[in-house]
This record gives C-alpha cells, structure tokens and sequence, in this order.
C-alpha cells in the first residue's frame, strides 16, 4: 500500500470512500457524518491546504482518504479533561478518515495511522490528537488498541460531543 497526498483528480473516489463510510456509520447506528459532513467543499478545502491524503492499494486502486495536519485545531482550545502534552504543543491530528467498503477490516485505518505517526516522527513531532462519537466504538477501539489515552470530551463548532483522545509518539 501507498499513502499518498491527494490530489484534486482523487476528488470523486474520495467523496465515494466519504459516502460509504457515511452509509456504514448510519448501519451502526452512529450519528457522526449524518448531515452531509463531510462534503465536496471540506475535502476541495483539505485539497488546497495539502492536508488531504490518500491510500492506494498495491494495484494502485484509492481504498481510503483522510486529512492529516499538524497545525492547530480549534476546537482541541478548550477540553473537559486534559491532554498529555501541553497546551501550546506542536502535535498531529486526523480527521475525515474513511476506508472503502470493499477494504474495511483489512488494517487500512492501522496503516494510516502508522503513516501519519511516521510522519510526525520525522519532523519531531511529540504527539497525535484525534477526536470520535461517542457512539463510534470501532473507532474506539482502534484507537485503544494503537496505544491512544482517553483525555476528555471537546466540543465541535456545532456543540457536537467528542471524545478526544491522545498518544505520545515514541522517538526511534
């Protein structure tokens, strides 16, 4: 597999990728990415901000997209709980991630995680950010499972809840 920066031709397999998932998390009964979030304009926007990433199978077929950033997010400014790492700290975050519906189960969302982790890695970054529903236990659990701390709840722009969770980036 490839992680690769997205570009704007990758725009209607992302947005597919982005509707399957939508249409899972509805199955689960999980109200996260149930009203048209995210959309065309969120991904154009992660497009031109060179945040938007994708993965290609080893037959060069886009299984999965996300946003990876490390510049600060704020709605991570104010949470019930407490980060690992200091408030002013550089750190990585993850959002908008979906995997095909042909390759879920298949350790897609691992990878992307181990490749967003490298990459913080690389430019000495300490840590990861990232935020779920509360009813999104797949995503939980995978976030558990890949070493990631429970630190609280925040708040999105809407005052949608979020569980918002933390791992510290071992160094080499």
């Amino acid at each position: 597999m490839k992680f690769l920066r997205a570009k704007n031709k990758n725009l209607p397999q992302t947005l597919r990728i982005i509707e399957e998932a939508q249409a899972y998390l509805a199955t689960q009964h999980v109200e996260q990415w149930q009203n048209g979030y995210p959309n065309k304009n969120v991904i154009l926007k992660d497009l031109e901000n060179k945040e938007s990433y994708i993965v290609k199978s080893k037959d060069s077929i886009q299984v999965a997209t996300a946003m990876f950033s490390t510049r600060t997010e704020p709605t991570y400014t104010n949470i019930e709980g407490q980060w690992l790492t200091k408030e002013n700290a550089t750190y990585g975050v993850i959002h908008r991630m979906a995997v095909s519906e042909k390759s879920r189960g298949t350790g897609i969302a691992k990878f992307i995680f181990n490749q967003c982790e490298s990459l913080l890695k690389q430019n000495r970054i300490k840590s990861m950010r990232i935020d779920t529903h509360e009813d999104n236990l797949g995503m939980q659990a995978l976030l558990k499972k890949l070493g990631y701390y429970f630190c609280g709840i925040i708040y999105l722009d809407n005052n949608d809840k979020r569980l918002a969770f933390e791992k510290l980036i071992p160094k080499f």
